[in-house]
């Protein structure tokens, strides 16, 4: 089992949440990878290096991630993620944006906004505004999950994983 965590950054460095994922996604078992996508990024691919659990960082490098655009990301990250067993970001606006076209691309179910991993293909998320948790079990081969930032602790900066760059994939254009 191995899981992909999808990097938000600025450019030069990560946006909170993304070391939140990371620690998310160790807690489902296997290796952990990051994908920082964007443009002129090499700092927050190296940041994303760092963070303990991460194995490797996949660097995809282009114009047409520089805006971090949801079709872009999502045209790059359904073929990637038929080689995971996970595919992981922040429920941040820009995962929010692009996570549900992975999974519709996948034809799996989305899990939104997790706060607890209690076995690999098992999370527990809010529902009802929050005054109430539902322990969610997908049967999907290939999951894609948000994490809701504050239900993890940030991944420590120990880390030391390889760096390897990868072809971008098609743009979109189109928004």
């Amino acid at each position: 089992m191995t899981a992909l965590v999808i990097a938000e950054h600025d450019g030069t460095k990560l946006k909170p949440g993304t070391s939140n994922a990371v620690t998310a996604a160790a807690k489902m078992g296997g290796e952990v990878h990051v994908l920082v996508a964007g443009q002129g990024c090499a700092a927050a691919a190296s940041e994303a290096a760092k963070l303990a659990g991460v194995a490797k960082v996949l660097l995809a490098e282009a114009a047409h991630y520089a805006g971090a655009l949801p079709e872009n990301l999502a045209a790059l990250v359904a073929p990637l993620a038929k080689n995971y067993t996970h595919v992981v970001a922040a429920a941040t606006a820009v995962g929010k944006s692009f996570m549900p076209r992975v999974a519709a691309l996948l034809d799996v179910a989305q899990v939104s906004e997790i706060v607890a991993v209690e076995a690999p293909d098992t999370f527990v998320r809010p529902i009802y505004a929050g005054n109430a948790f539902a322990t969610v079990q997908s049967a999907d081969a290939i999951r894609v999950v948000t994490v809701r930032g504050t239900g993890f602790d940030e991944a420590a900066a120990t880390g030391s994983a390889a760096v390897e760059a990868i072809a971008a994939g098609p743009d979109a254009a189109k928004s």
